[in-house]
């Protein structure tokens, strides 16, 4: 009687994409709207400090903040200017009314929610118009004060991420620009621009304080 031929066990390698266990990771603009998401939960946290800071100045005019380090960097003197009450009201106010809601809008984003076109222009044109306000308050602060406010900075940082992040999202998805514009996002040339912003903006700090952040 013929021997049996042993059995073979065949092992099976099976490979486990991360990615697709999550794939929204895969949509486009997904990594452009982390980077808004993130820059909200920065403005959204530099917004809820600044305004427990303006109800305490209120309460003890010309007092002192925690985020008093040095004559250079006072949130107190930038809070008492009056570019800190632009429309009556302390700005902070309006960063905690405005981030949520685009905070909102971006996750939704990344949900999958489909947003009528008109809608996510809207939100990506109160981004910009974020983002000129956080450039003039930063022109104000460096140029006309010459004080600094961390809790600002930080601002205006997290305002930097979501318009770029906003702007990369909305030209991925075709709801602004053309077939340049997407070649130009495609190559990374927005990017560069928001990294170039950002060293350019703490060049210019260090150029002109010094020594005198420390």
């Amino acid at each position: 009687m013929p021997a049996k031929a042993p059995k073979t066990h065949t092992a099976t390698t099976v490979v486990v994409d991360d990615v697709s266990r999550a794939p929204w990771l895969r949509r486009p603009g997904t990594v452009a709207l982390l980077a808004a998401a993130l820059g909200g939960g920065l403005g959204l946290l530099a917004s809820f400090v600044l305004s427990l800071e303006a109800l305490h100045l209120a309460q003890h005019p010309g007092g002192a903040l925690n985020c008093d380090v040095n004559a250079v960097l006072s949130c107190s003197t930038v809070a008492q200017h009056w570019s800190a009450t632009v429309f009556g009201f302390p700005n902070s106010f309006v960063g905690m009314m405005a981030m949520p809601v685009m905070i909102t809008v971006v996750v939704a984003l990344l949900a999958g929610a489909r947003l009528p076109r008109w809608f996510v222009r809207s939100a990506w044109g109160g981004a910009v118009l974020g983002m000129i306000f956080a450039l003039w308050m930063f022109y104000m602060s460096f140029v006309v004060i010459r004080v600094l406010c961390p809790w600002c900075l930080t601002l205006d940082v997290g305002m930097l991420l979501i318009f770029f992040g906003m702007t990369r999202y909305c030209i991925e998805a075709g709801v602004i620009g053309g077939e340049r514009t997407k070649r130009f996002a495609r190559h990374g040339y927005d990017v560069l621009c928001g990294v170039s912003v950002l060293v350019l903006a703490v060049a210019l700090i260090i150029v002109k304080f010094g020594a005198e952040l420390l």
